[in-house]
């Protein structure tokens, strides 16, 4: 199933897993912070064009729990959140955490890291799900297009904030 979005590489390597992979042209800490502060993750995770990002919680520490919470933009339409546990965090490099859609139903194991080469830094995002029957469902929502997009606007808003 590799498909790509912009600059994002989607894979399922085994029935469980899908791996994005995507290159930015930033250094690692910097990525580390877009990624781990809510100030910055509201600014580019935010799936679908028209969408915004008004809740944002996170207590980046093993065992600290996080929140997020999206919305048609201006309107509160259509809300969904995601949210779990931290369960390994060594800046600026890994974090693995736990994730369930609204609180409730399966819980999926992410594992992200980042890589730096030559002054560019590639994040590896790998999502265990539970089943491959999860796995398709998450597939079948278009995750891949949102999380492509949220993507694309991290590499922009890196660039604005190496200026």
């Amino acid at each position: 199933m590799p498909t790509a979005s912009s600059s994002t590489t989607f894979t399922t390597p085994t029935d469980r897993e899908v791996v994005a992979t995507r290159m930015f042209d930033a250094p690692r800490e910097l990525v580390w912070d877009a990624v781990t502060k809510p100030e910055h993750l509201r600014q580019w995770m935010l799936g679908p064009d028209g969408w915004e990002m008004p809740i944002c919680e996170i207590d980046l520490q093993p065992g600290g729990a996080y929140r997020y919470g999206w919305a048609e933009a201006g309107t509160g339409a259509n809300p969904f959140e995601l949210s779990g546990e931290f369960r390994e965090i060594d800046p600026p490099e890994r974090i693995v955490h736990t994730e369930q859609f609204g609180g409730e139903g399966p819980e999926a194991i992410i594992t992200l890291e980042l890589v730096e080469e030559a002054g560019k830094t590639r994040m590896t995002t790998t999502m265990l799900y539970p089943s491959k029957e999860i796995r398709d469902q998450v597939l079948e929502t278009g995750m891949t297009e949102g999380a492509g997009k949220s993507y694309d606007r991290l590499a922009d808003y890196l660039d604005g904030l190496g200026d």
